[in-house]
């Protein structure tokens, strides 16, 4: 659906809405601030380091939210990796995923001899990365399942001593997705079946000393934010949603079956009629063979859990699209987000605001010259430290600056109404007028010549 369509459709809703429940309280600033920060996390990296720092939030609709987020430095390379995952049929398949699949990244950009190293000292899925935030993880029950189907990985992968980066970021999500598949065959269970049969659309960023490598399967999206000699702030997308939009993911899908069923694999822009995204994690529903889903799932679930004019699977892969971009002298900053971001701001919107969010924040800071400034560049950065004195932010955060502008933004500045109404909404009702919202941005660190490892 058309975003500029899809928003204009929501403000009216939104509007409707509120007419009809006038006596919809309204939040105090006190009450928003709470509800927005609630989730909201930030990440200093030590001087030196490739990036400066992150921040990170999300936005619950659903109950429970559906979306989920990870980020983590390499241990054993130099790097950092993150994720945004938007799961859909509930919550279980993108809560795996999202903790699962930055250990299988992680494990397969080791080197060889260190990883055969690692591994005869009794490394475990954990012994690769360290995670920020990330304060839970699967009960002994499942967890145990994963570190089996980990170290069987991690020994298929080195066989492959080939060193791509982009094939080892396809490799590692293609395996974890078999992974969920056999997990659920071999051991059916409440858990097993629970993320089989969910699904999650996924935007990885894998960031090295000069590259950012993006993993994207399904509708999420990756924008650079750049600022040009003159201070000017550019939008480059990184990302191509894979839903019915995109005439190529269409052309694609139609390839890959009979033309008899040119008709029935995406109906009412949806494959078979029923899943937006065309390409995820999990929703084996769409990927299995008929004769698995007679035996394994009509038996859970009934004759409604297997589509309409099912007749070649599979129609859904989890295949990501891997784009590397090169880190500029001018790229400032990296924004993965959910849909939930994008039904409301657009890429230019998002760089926008995070752009001035830094100068508002920069602003605050006292100034220090780098020896790398040419007169030039400090007389620029001088001015937008002026202009940052018209835009001293509300949030620290700029993930939470987003989602502020996102739900109370209009042409005039930040409506505290708008904004306590879209938070206001009960939630059995908050998720006809927008969706969960997961947010991560990353700031790179353009002054320095040799970065050190991000921990």
């Amino acid at each position: 659906m058309n975003k500029s369509f899809f928003k204009f459709t929501i403000l009216n809703q939104i509007t409707e809405f509120v007419n009809k429940y006038c006596s919809l309280s309204i939040l105090s600033p006190y009450d928003v601030n709470l509800i927005l920060r609630e989730n909201e996390y930030c990440h200093i990296f030590p001087k030196g380091s490739r990036l400066k720092g992150f921040d990170t939030n999300q936005l619950a609709s659903n109950n429970p939210i559906e979306d989920s987020r990870t980020e983590a430095s390499l241990i054993h390379t130099n790097g950092f990796v993150c994720g945004v995952f938007d799961g859909h049929g509930g919550p279980a398949c993108s809560q795996v995923v999202s903790k699962r699949l930055l250990r299988y990244l992680a494990a397969s950009l080791v080197p060889y001899d260190t990883l055969c190293k690692e591994l005869s000292e009794g490394a475990t899925s954990q012994s690769f990365l360290k995670c920020h935030n990330d304060k839970v993880d699967f009960v002994k029950e499942i967890r145990d399942l994963y570190e089996e189907s980990f170290l069987r990985y991690v020994h298929l992968s080195l066989a492959n001593k080939k060193y791509d980066i982009k094939e080892r970021i396809e490799n590692s999500v293609i395996s974890l997705d078999e992974d969920l598949s056999r997990e659920a065959l071999e051991y059916p269970n409440v858990r097993t079946m629970s993320v089989a049969m969910s699904g999650a659309v996924a935007c990885v960023a894998l960031v090295t000393d000069v590259n950012v490598y993006i993993a994207n399967i399904g509708d999420c999206a990756a924008v650079i934010g750049s600022c040009s000699e003159s201070g000017q702030w550019i939008t480059k997308v990184l990302t191509h949603e894979h839903n019915s939009d995109n005439i190529a993911e269409v052309k694609r899908i139609l390839s890959e079956h009979p033309v008899k069923e040119k008709d029935t694999v995406i109906r009412n822009d949806r494959l078979l009629g029923q899943l937006a995204p065309l390409r995820a994690l999990g929703d084996f529903r769409y990927k299995w063979s008929k004769n698995i889903l007679k035996q394994v799932v009509v038996p859970k679930f009934g004759e409604i859990a297997v589509p309409l004019h099912y007749n070649t699977p599979p129609y859904l892969t989890a295949k990501p699209e891997v784009i590397c971009h090169k880190i500029l002298e001018n790229d400032k900053f990296l924004v993965i987000a959910s849909d939930g971001l994008w039904d409301f701001l657009s890429p230019t919107q998002v760089v926008n605001l995070v752009g001035e969010h830094i100068l508002g924040k920069a602003f605050l800071e006292p100034f220090s010259f780098m020896e790398n400034h040419t007169i030039k560049k400090a007389f620029v950065t001088l001015t937008q430290r002026k202009d940052g004195k018209k835009h001293k932010p509300l949030d620290q955060n700029s993930a939470t600056h987003l989602i502020r502008n996102a739900l109370g933004g209009t042409e005039y500045g930040i409506e505290h109404s708008k904004l306590s109404y879209y938070l206001s909404l009960p939630k059995d009702i908050s998720r006809q007028y927008r969706d969960d919202i997961t947010i991560t941005v990353l700031f790179f660190n353009n002054d320095i010549k040799n970065s050190k490892t991000l921990s």
